[in-house]
């Protein structure tokens, strides 16, 4: 029994068993002849007692109870969230849990995009969200002292590909009034944060948000549909394999840029994230969750071919296994625990006023439990 039960009990016992007359520091202890036999009054006095024993020692085992559910958005679709794919068709979280003793089941919610996620993060209405690099230093930096977000793992290094159908746009200094690029979410997605990038190197630091007024917010099923239909306002998408690969088979379609070309390197493209109170209320739950999540990048990394059958039975697209595995094959797309470049992002978006705190480094940004990953 805790303090607290011992003292609630005691508090009981002085209030309720002792007459008022007789309450005090020297009340003897009363033995059971003292208590009225075979009384209403009796039976009902020690019906209490056994309630306020029962509620003492259950107290610790309530505040020590997790969760029996997780919720995860699937997220914004592609192969970039492939592992969130693995863990619900192979029902990975459940049988960590089994294995540590808990009972737990993960609920998979066919939602996604940054802005999207991070609501239902704050909100309660999801557990552990995927997204990009710029969408959690976001949540980071504005949950600091209150929901304190913080990363879980990196889940992918992926390059995002700038497409367009538009004969003029060679660059991004060619962009007019007319041209729209479909971003999956404006501000605070990656390719979002790598256009005010871009802006930076071509047009000075002063013109940062420069290409904001071009971007608008589509998901990349939608994003890709509008680029190749020619009837629509978008005119160019930021998208990620497997989208970049299907609108590159369109002799109109032809690449930009990409963001391997601003960040001067591979970059965290799909991670993990999760508020404090839940990590810290959860430890069994987190745990099994982080193994089932490290045991899924091993069955992808180890079996494409089985990876890519789990993205097209889950996902699809209209893709056929040779072009899945043409995606996974790319030397480019990497799954990694490992974070990639969050000081660049973290760095650049507080240096434009996004982020109000920058992070001292990329450790601090993450729970401790993937610290022994490395990352930068």
């Amino acid at each position: 029994m805790t303090a607290e039960g011992a003292g609630a009990l005691s508090h009981f016992c002085a209030a309720h068993l002792i007459p008022p007359r007789q309450r005090g520091r020297d009340t003897p202890a009363r033995t059971a002849l003292d208590f009225p036999q075979k009384t209403d009054v009796g039976e009902n006095t020690m019906k209490r007692i056994a309630v306020a024993l029962a509620l003492a020692l259950l107290a610790p085992l309530a505040a020590r109870a997790e969760v029996e559910e997780i919720k995860i958005p699937r997220g914004a679709g592609g192969v970039g969230f492939l592992p969130l794919l693995v863990m619900e068709q192979k029902g990975l979280v459940e049988a960590e849990a089994q294995k540590r003793g808990i009972k737990l089941k993960a609920i998979w919610i066919k939602m996604g995009g940054p802005a999207v996620v991070n609501d239902m993060l704050i909100s309660g209405a999801a557990d552990m969200v995927a997204a990009g690099p710029p969408a959690f230093l976001i949540t980071w930096d504005r949950t600091r002292g209150s929901a304190g977000i913080k990363g879980v793992a990196a889940m992918t290094s992926i390059p995002m590909y700038l497409n367009t159908r538009a004969p003029h746009l060679k660059s991004i200094r060619d962009l007019k009034d007319g041209d729209k690029i479909a971003v999956t979410a404006v501000k605070v997605s990656i390719p979002a944060i790598i256009l005010q990038m871009a802006a930076i190197k071509e047009f000075g630091r002063n013109e940062w948000a420069s290409l904001d007024k071009y971007t608008v917010s589509l998901t990349h099923p939608d994003a890709l549909i509008s680029l190749l239909s020619d009837r629509t306002e978008v005119t160019a998408h930021f998208t990620s394999p497997p989208f970049h690969q299907k609108e590159r088979k369109s002799p109109n379609i032809r690449t930009v840029m990409t963001s391997d070309d601003v960040m001067g390197g591979p970059s965290t493209f799909t991670m993990l994230y999760t508020t404090s109170k839940f990590h810290d209320a959860n430890p069994k739950v987190y745990a099994a969750f982080l193994a089932a999540f490290t045991e899924a990048m091993r069955l992808i990394n180890a079996d494409k071919k089985a990876a890519a059958e789990t993205f097209i039975a889950l996902e699809g697209q209209g893709m056929k296994l040779d072009e899945v595995m043409e995606v996974l094959d790319d030397k480019d797309v990497r799954f990694t625990t490992s974070p990639e470049a969050m000081m660049k992002y973290a760095e650049f978006m507080h240096g434009v006023g996004t982020l109000k705190v920058k992070p001292a480094d990329w450790k601090e940004l993450f729970f401790p439990e993937i610290h022994g990953a490395g990352g930068n």
